[in-house]
């Protein structure tokens, strides 16, 4: 990867294009297809906050790096405390309870249901869960003698600052994309890891899919006529660029300054958003493409997206589709863009591709994703990561 005028890395932009047939990878709450009008045309849209959790899931099943995210961390102690601990479900179901009302997070009782909920969502890591039951295996002979939370103005007899300590806890799924938890002090983590929503390149329609499901029974009976169910759901197909970015130094702070754990969580990272998928509809649609092109480059003063190289949309081949016109595109939008910087700021760059001829203005061409990875997390920590100081965050 070909370096430039600075060595010092503080950015790892994630440029994908890739093709998804007919498909709904993320709805509205009308189970409409996602869209966004950009350059004055309709553009197939999947959000940021999906493609995250599409990547956490690709990433804890990939690296081992478990999260939970849940209003009802205390219904989870009570399972583990009866499931692996051999509590009684009484007792359990109260030190579930005590867990919940303990921490410095407001909670509220339901109605009909001895389950507390606490009013903002918690960010853990798994083993915080083990954690809180072993905390209460600690206090098992207060918790035998203690009342269940009724109300809210119930107090736990479990001790708050070792609640609060727990919930402080973090892992690299944390350290990678924060965590905003303003009830408990010093809980909040800033995220280093920047997602944009995915669009197509190109004018897309939404499509409409009607369907029927036959009754079986009847069917058997020689009634063909009708159906037991009909319906409609929209889909629509393209070609979508993506993109991601990591601040590399934020990273390494949120390490503690441990750069061989953020070159490993960057990896992880830059992995997990290349080939991770939504899943919505997927038993309908199948969708399971990988990229056609990804370009990664390392650079050293800011993020810098392309996603103004679709601000026109892309026209169609002669003789159809929409990723070759696509990859032309963002390599003559990296070209200029990076010319018209002076080439500030980059470190080093490169891309793989499906794309047979060669791209110019994305640096070196490697032949597989791994190699792609490999050398652009090489490039970053060789150019000397450092800790970002407070408040230095784009």
């Amino acid at each position: 990867m070909p370096g430039h005028d600075r060595t010092t890395a503080r950015f790892l932009d994630i440029h994908v294009l890739q093709s998804v047939p007919f498909a709904n990878l993320n709805r509205d709450d009308n189970n409409s297809v996602k869209t966004v009008r950009y350059g004055d045309t309709e553009r197939t849209r999947v959000s940021s906050q999906s493609w995250k959790r599409a990547v956490r899931e690709y990433f804890q099943a990939g690296f081992g790096e478990q999260a939970l995210r849940t209003r009802r961390i205390g219904a989870r102690v009570t399972r583990l405390l009866q499931e692996e601990h051999g509590w009684p479900a009484e007792l359990a179901q109260r030190a579930g309870q005590h867990v919940a009302a303990g921490s410095s997070i407001k909670f509220e009782t339901a109605k009909d249901s001895s389950v507390i909920t606490t009013n903002a969502m918690v960010y853990v890591p798994e083993t915080a869960v083990a954690e809180l039951g072993a905390l209460a295996e600690e206090h098992r002979a207060e918790l035998e003698s203690a009342k269940d939370i009724k109300k809210a103005g119930d107090k736990s007899v479990l001790p708050r600052d070792a609640i609060d300590a727990i919930l402080r806890s973090r892992n690299g799924i944390i350290n990678l994309f924060g965590r905003m938890l303003a009830e408990v002090d010093d809980a909040g983590v800033d995220g280093a890891v920047q997602v944009a929503h995915a669009l197509t390149t190109h004018g897309t329609d939404v499509e409409l899919d009607y369907f029927s499901a036959v009754d079986d029974v009847t069917s058997a009976w020689g009634d063909s006529t009708g159906s037991a169910h009909m319906g409609h759901a929209e889909f629509s197909a393209g070609v979508f660029y993506r993109y991601a970015t990591v601040d590399l130094a934020d990273l390494v702070a949120n390490l503690g300054g441990d750069s061989d754990a953020a070159r490993e969580l960057a990896a992880g990272f830059a992995e997990a958003f290349i080939l991770s998928l939504p899943r919505a509809k997927k038993t309908a649609t199948a969708p399971h493409t990988i990229p056609d092109l990804v370009h990664i480059a390392v650079r050293s003063d800011r993020p810098l997206s392309y996603a103004a190289a679709f601000e026109q949309p892309v026209a169609s081949h002669d003789n159809g589709g929409y990723g070759a016109a696509s990859r032309t595109a963002l390599a003559r939008y990296a070209t200029a863009a990076n010319k018209l910087l002076g080439k500030r700021g980059t470190v080093a760059t490169a891309w793989a591709s499906l794309e047979e001829k060669d791209l110019d203005g994305l640096g070196t061409r490697v032949d597989s994703f791994p190699q792609l990875v490999d050398t652009a997390i090489a490039a970053a920590f060789t150019a000397a990561v450092t800790t970002a100081p407070a408040g230095a965050g784009v």
